[in-house]
């Protein structure tokens, strides 16, 4: 899956990755200084292949890069940074709590 490409489709607010015809997508919306995740849409026959994660990593990458907080309201995604502690440092605080980061 290394030659999957995700695109940052800035117009929607979202990541997104398509393959024979379907999208795979994080949305997203920039706040100050905050990124929120609120929902990942990955189509059935996209499943079991890492698409998902390799939106997450997208998103937490831009976030990283342009210094904003993550907020990972979508399931999939606090689900993701939790099993990912290279990127606890960038979750916001109030987060974090929930999520039992730290």
């Amino acid at each position: 899956m290394a030659d999957i490409q995700v695109t940052n489709n800035e117009a929607e607010s979202r990541f997104e990755v398509t393959l024979d015809g379907e999208t795979a997508f994080a949305e997203y919306r920039l706040v100050d200084h905050g990124i929120i995740l609120p929902h990942t849409v990955v189509p059935t026959a996209f499943e079991g292949r890492g698409i998902a994660s390799k939106l997450a990593v997208a998103a937490f990458t831009y976030a990283r890069e342009n210094d904003r907080k993550v907020i990972p309201i979508c399931p999939f995604m606090s689900g993701w940074v939790t099993k990912h502690p290279e990127w606890h440092d960038i979750v916001h605080d109030t987060y974090k709590t929930r999520l039992g980061l730290g």
